[in-house]
């Protein structure tokens, strides 16, 4: 196990020196301006974005919670990411030649140019709000086990552990912004893929398995095809979840468009795209995969933890070697760190651009907004990081994956409304027809189960789209000139 926190300390130290130097180097020959910033000059290589994006997609979130979770759900992740494949091949053929179409700085300026500046305005706050929530919860998880191994031994509160963490995010993108996250989120992909492989050999070597693949699909934690329908996961609810939540969390985020609309054309941002798409159906298996091993060794060596808490209890569970610790910590600060500094650079584009109207300022002053706009965004996910300690949930990805139906829903119907149809509600019940869906949802989601015998899973967000698009499509509409 880790002998001291001095230790890990040291080691994630000169891991963020590498992210630092890789982020100087990215940006060295460049003009550190806005647009750098927001689109990174849209010259990145399309393999580079992609094999970034597996970091960024997975966050520290997926690097703990999703093996923890094998125990309750067993594999039956493994039909949302079936679904997954499905949701990016409509990003990549569907929205992407919009948003290369519309050719705006953020892609909610789609929706000024279909509906008007209240659409836009509101479908930007519908993501600032999301991503905030979800980010904050995706590093929350990894702040709580640092200030468990660091924090707490030496003697800091963890608001002071979160300062710490969001510091060396802010450290490495307040200039870079876009352009340092492509190639800092390569390095950290590669570290966090490194980690999850070499735990595996470690621990199938612990517990004397030979054939590693016979062993895993024998093991019944393996099932993962569920075909009752009164199951939160059913195969379609799961497949159709996974299917819309990407088109959403993925296709209609900036956070995630943002580094695709910086590739040199829509042709490589599209095989950007699909190659990602299988590459992490392959590595959500791992994850899984590393679950049962996870729980095997921990059930062999009396180590009695479940959700969240499992891959840290074993990686620094006595007898374990020190290394595996180390390599624990720093896989998963790569992966957090790549979900969240590409988040916080998505949260200052779009309120800066979308919000605030940068784009139309004078360039000296635009940029010294910028960097106010993202120090802010930087201090809002730590005060809500603080605030929701004393609410954590045993396993993180699945408060997640349900706020994101309720919180994106509403951008489903803006953008589907808008592709298949030419109507134009007033701009007054744009925003209020975004809060009703998501409130219809809700509602609908309690009555399910007493009068229909059907209870949600994740395919909730398909259903607040639906109801969105509705109430958008039979309100009032805008009047002719």
């Amino acid at each position: 196990m880790i002998t001291g926190p001095y230790l890990v300390l040291a080691v994630l130290l000169a891991y963020f020196a590498l992210l630092v130097l890789v982020a100087e180097w990215a940006t060295r020959r460049v003009k550190t301006d806005n647009q750098q910033f927001f689109t990174a000059g849209r010259q990145s290589p399309w393999w580079l974005v992609s094999f970034g994006m597996i970091g960024a997609s997975l966050s520290g979130v997926t690097f703990v919670s999703v093996p923890g979770w094998v125990a309750t759900s067993s594999f039956s992740y493994l039909q949302m990411i079936l679904g997954y494949v499905v949701g990016y091949a409509v990003v990549a053929f569907v929205l992407l030649p919009l948003y290369y179409r519309t050719a705006t700085t953020t892609i909610y300026g789609y929706l000024d140019q279909r509906f008007g500046l209240t659409a836009y305005r509101t479908g930007a706050w519908i993501f600032l709000v999301s991503r905030w929530v979800g980010s904050s919860l995706r590093l929350f998880l990894v702040a709580a086990i640092l200030h468990d191994l660091i924090g707490k031994p030496i003697g800091i509160s963890f608001p002071v552990t979160v300062v710490g963490v969001l510091s060396l995010i802010w450290l490495y993108t307040h200039r870079g912004g876009i352009r340092a996250v492509v190639f800092t989120d390569t390095l950290q992909t590669a570290a966090m893929l490194g980690v999850l492989v070499w735990t595996l050999v470690v621990l199938f070597g612990e517990l004397g398995v030979s054939d590693p693949w016979t062993w895993l699909w024998d093991q019944p934690e393996s099932k993962w095809f569920f075909p009752d329908a009164s199951d939160g996961r059913n195969f379609w609810k799961q497949f159709l979840g996974g299917i819309f939540i990407t088109i959403t969390m993925t296709g209609l985020d900036q956070d995630m468009m943002q580094k695709n609309l910086t590739c040199r054309n829509l042709k490589e941002a599209q095989l950007n795209m699909m190659v990602f798409s299988v590459v992490l159906v392959g590595v959500n298996l791992l994850f899984l995969a590393l679950g049962i091993v996870l729980y095997r060794y921990a059930a062999l060596s009396g180590i009695d933890t479940v959700g969240d808490g499992l891959f840290a209890a074993v990686a620094l569970a006595p007898g374990m070697p020190v290394a595996v610790g180390l390599l624990f910590v720093l896989g998963l600060v790569a992966a957090a760190y790549s979900s969240a500094d590409s988040a916080l650079t998505a949260l200052t584009t779009s309120f800066s651009v979308d919000i605030l109207g940068v784009e139309r300022m004078e360039s000296a002053r635009a940029e010294k907004l910028r960097r106010r706009v993202h120090l802010g965004m930087t201090l809002a996910v730590g005060l809500l990081m603080i605030a929701v300690k004393p609410f954590a949930d045993q396993s993180i990805i699945n408060t997640i994956f349900t706020t994101a139906g309720y919180t994106y829903g509403p951008l489903l119907g803006l953008f589907v409304l808008g592709q298949l149809s030419s109507i134009q509600p007033a701009g007054w019940w744009i925003p209020i027809a975004a809060i009703l869906g998501p409130v219809l949802t809700y509602c609908a989601s309690l009555a399910a189960p007493h009068f229909l015998g059907y209870t949600f899973g994740f395919e909730l967000i398909l259903l607040n789209g639906l109801l969105t698009a509705v109430l958008l499509a039979a309100g009032p509409k805008k009047s002719a000139l």
